[in-house]
């Protein structure tokens, strides 16, 4: 069985050394990670995984990026892939996005940056293993 693949977008490159380095020193090498600056990186790498035949499994992301806001590109997301599970992550979303995201794109859950490790992993872990 391949590995489960996990993608996190955010513009800020400090962000996703974190959110990477929390994800291998929690799971190690049990899925696959994927990090992007940008929603459209992300868009077209999952084409490319779907074209390919295979899949992706959980996306994590910011929602105050430039261009696409996050909620937008999980919309977009679900409408092409309902089965991946979704979590966005902000410091700064409006209660209108947050709403915008449960209702559009049926996101697992929404977590306020700085984020607790220990909860985010939580949820990981239980979206990965549904």
């Amino acid at each position: 069985m391949p590995k489960k693949r996990i993608l996190c977008v955010d513009d800020e490159k400090v962000v996703l050394n974190t959110l990477m380095g929390q994800l291998y020193q929690t799971f190690g090498n049990r899925y696959l990670y994927e990090s992007f600056t940008s929603a459209e990186e992300a868009e077209e790498f999952i084409d490319e995984v779907y074209a390919e035949g295979e899949n992706v499994d959980l996306i994590i992301c910011d929602w105050l990026m430039p261009r696409i806001k996050g909620d937008e590109f999980l919309v977009r997301v679900h409408k092409r892939f309902p089965d991946v599970q979704l979590i966005m992550l902000s410091g700064q979303a409006s209660p209108e996005a947050i709403a915008r995201a449960q209702k559009e794109a049926h996101i697992l859950a929404f977590v306020a940056k700085p984020w607790d490790k220990d909860e985010l992993m939580g949820l990981i872990q239980k979206a990965l293993e549904a």
